[in-house]
């Protein structure tokens, strides 16, 4: 589904309406403002939603791509909400899950924090970022959850050896793998960079696109014209047919 940027309330879906244990993946990856990272106001909007209908618990989850301390860019984010638990990944239990396709693109397991496996619902929530004409939304959001310490291939922090498998590929796995029940991206403005997204450039959009993260994902690069190269492998592993 498609909002107005100003008319954008979220409601629980009824059919988990029951979940005790609520994840919110955000993207928090810099000390800097949206659309760099995922605004508080969203965040806000999503609690409250919840709220109205849940007293589930709330975790905000997110790791830095150095591997340092996560909870200085919460606070210089704005991240403060009554009665959300706000987590650092790296802190937790990573168990290595198997890749349920059979065929797989990269890599045939994926160590995932334990947070993400003992949650009932699972949202990814993002800016509308877009890197080297390249679309990074609500999928690519969920790379962050896996431990760097695992995932780098040097002491500069990242998840370098996944980049060197092909990234478009690890998401596509990564999305069977670690499925999340909703996705969002908050596109209020479009950001546009080459490396570093600090040093992007913003267009106006007036935008919020929720729903599964797949079918969230390819209608953003749908309505926008922007390419998301992991999405035709995610619709390929779709059509594989199970052993």
């Amino acid at each position: 589904m498609i909002f107005k940027d100003s008319e954008f309330v979220f409601t629980l879906p009824r059919q988990i309406s029951w979940a005790r244990r609520i994840l919110i993946k955000p993207c928090a990856d810099y000390p800097a403002p949206y659309p760099v990272t995922t605004s508080p106001q969203i965040l806000s909007t999503i609690i409250e939603g919840i709220r109205k209908v849940s007293s589930a618990d709330i975790i905000i989850a997110a790791a830095t791509p150095s591997g340092k301390p996560i909870y200085p860019i919460y606070k210089s984010l704005g991240y403060n909400f009554h009665n959300v638990l706000l987590l650092d990944t790296k802190d937790s239990i990573f168990v290595e899950v198997e890749n349920p396709l059979s065929k797989f693109f990269a890599l045939p397991t994926f160590w995932i924090p334990n947070v993400v496996l003992r949650s009932d619902l699972l949202i990814s929530v993002t800016p509308f970022r877009v890197s080297q004409d390249i679309a990074r939304f609500s999928i690519a959001n969920l790379l962050s959850l896996l431990p760097v310490s695992k995932y780098r291939s040097d002491k500069s922090g990242g998840w370098g050896t996944l980049y060197q498998l092909g990234i478009e590929k690890v998401l596509a796995d990564l999305y069977f793998t670690m499925p999340f029940d909703l996705g969002i991206i908050e596109a209020r403005q479009k950001l546009f960079y080459s490396d570093d997204p600090t040093k992007g450039e913003t267009k106006e959009c007036g935008k919020i696109f929720i729903g599964e993260p797949y079918e969230v994902d390819r209608e953003a690069s749908k309505a926008t014209a922007i390419k998301c190269q992991y999405l035709p492998l995610i619709k390929e592993g779709k059509a594989k047919p199970e052993d």
